[in-house]
């Protein structure tokens, strides 16, 4: 279980695969006492529901939880594990008959294989899938709702896709919100639509594209994390890497010369605050009091309908393979609530620990 476990005081435990009945979640250590925003929680779990739009999936699934544990009967949190279930309702299994013994490239196929053998279920990826995001997604949604009443705010928006760049936020002062929540979530709406361009391109090119998600926190106070192996850096990466299609994560923005990429000490309001934010709020692994600044990058999704070189398995023979079935060709668009959500995770047991 250690796989799909993260966290010391505010564990999350995720389960279910791709195909299979259903995912969800165990959470324990949520503290007693508090009543989930429901509205809330269903708003943001629907940033990243399938099958919405031309950037998705086709495949739709509601992604409501079912919560079988962890409220009390006036429906707030009693202190049990909170667990909640996912119902995976509109499945093809069919569609990856052809990928049992043809591993995608670029995918986690072969890999799995190498670990489980022919035991793995590799439908729709089994428990490698994305679809394991959408629990993920719940556990953040009431991460954050912690997080908000100690003034603590968790925003992030579309940086990349392809070679379109969105706008940048003074990671100094950003304002909140960044952008107009949605489904695709940036700043520039001209860049947006470039984006969206991007992705038609390579979706009619029965291809895929990648990108990147900037995501910024405000109102961590100074104090955070320890050098070396307790930086929060590191804490924030593992759960971030954690996410499937992340291949690179990074804190703030370095510049070329020390002179540039130092931030200058000022006082502000009576409070020590910098005059940039090159650092993204970490000096040593230690939060300063700045804005938490980081991109996370994502790769092209793998299963794409242009034939592509594989092996068989079972012949062990070199073959062509055209991947069948239901896939984003960017999955940066649902990602962003999905970057949201881990990074709450890791805040809030922060949070509950103490810093």
């Amino acid at each position: 279980m250690a796989d799909f476990t993260i966290g010391e005081k505010l564990k999350v435990t995720l389960f279910g695969q791709s195909h299979g009945p259903a995912i969800g979640c165990v959470i324990d250590g949520f503290p007693a006492g508090i009543t989930p925003d429901w509205e809330s929680i269903n708003a943001f779990m629907a940033r990243r529901v399938p099958g919405q739009n031309a950037w998705s999936t086709p495949r739709k699934e509601a992604d409501q939880p079912e919560i079988l544990s962890g409220l009390n009967a006036d429906g707030a949190t009693c202190g049990a594990p909170l667990t909640a279930v996912i119902r995976n309702s509109n499945t093809k299994s069919g569609d990856y008959e052809a990928l049992k013994n043809t591993p995608r490239p670029g995918h986690a196929d072969y890999t799995a294989r190498v670990k489980y053998g022919d035991a793995w279920d590799g439908r729709g990826g089994g428990q490698f899938s994305a679809r394991l995001t959408a629990p993920l997604c719940f556990a953040g949604a009431l991460a954050k709702q912690l997080l908000e009443q100690k003034g603590i705010t968790i925003a992030a928006h579309i940086a990349r896709i392809g070679s379109v760049e969105d706008a940048k936020p003074d990671s100094a002062n950003p304002v909140f919100p960044l952008y107009a929540l949605g489904a695709f979530p940036v700043i520039d709406p001209e860049k947006g639509e470039a984006m969206r361009q991007a992705i038609q391109q390579a979706r009619e090119a029965g291809d895929s594209i990648g990108g990147a998600v900037r995501c910024l926190v405000t109102g961590v106070p100074a104090g955070w994390g320890g050098p070396y192996f307790g930086g929060i850096e590191g804490k924030l990466a593992q759960a971030l890497f954690g996410i499937p299609a992340v291949k690179g994560v990074e804190f703030g923005d370095t510049q070329p010369f020390g002179s540039e990429n130092d931030d200058a000490f000022c006082i502000e309001n009576g409070a020590v605050r910098t005059v940039t934010n090159h650092s993204g709020g970490i000096l040593g692994g230690i939060t300063n009091g700045m804005p938490l600044v980081f991109t996370v990058s994502f790769k092209p999704t793998p299963s794409i309908s242009k034939p592509q070189q594989s092996v068989n398995l079972k012949t062990m023979q070199e073959t062509e393979l055209t991947v069948q079935g239901r896939h984003d060709p960017c999955v940066v668009p649902r990602a962003v609530p999905v970057v949201e959500a881990a990074a709450a995770l890791v805040l809030a047991d922060m949070l509950l620990q103490g810093a």
